[in-house]
């Protein structure tokens, strides 16, 4: 379970936040390329960029969300420990 966990958390995680800026990247340059201004760039790139961090966020947490689950199943069903 603990690798499971690492892996995505130190692998995962980083390709997600590195597709994020690829494709803001691409998109900003696509739309300076177009001729937007300085109104696209205050605005809707802000609300695109966010919207694409909550959508990564959720991802995440969709792909980590078993494992959390089953850490905590783990906790709640463990045994206490007794001396003979």
């Amino acid at each position: 379970m603990k690798t499971s966990f690492f892996v995505k958390l130190f692998l995962v995680l980083p390709v997600v936040i590195f597709a994020d800026y690829v494709a803001m990247s691409i998109m900003g340059a696509t739309a300076c390329i177009m001729g937007a201004g300085d109104d696209f760039y205050c605005g809707t790139y802000c609300f695109i960029g966010k919207g694409v961090l909550l959508l990564s966020a959720m991802f995440f947490i969709y792909i980590l969300f078993p494992n959390l689950k089953q850490f905590l199943k783990q906790r709640l069903n463990a045994q206490a420990n007794t001396k003979p």
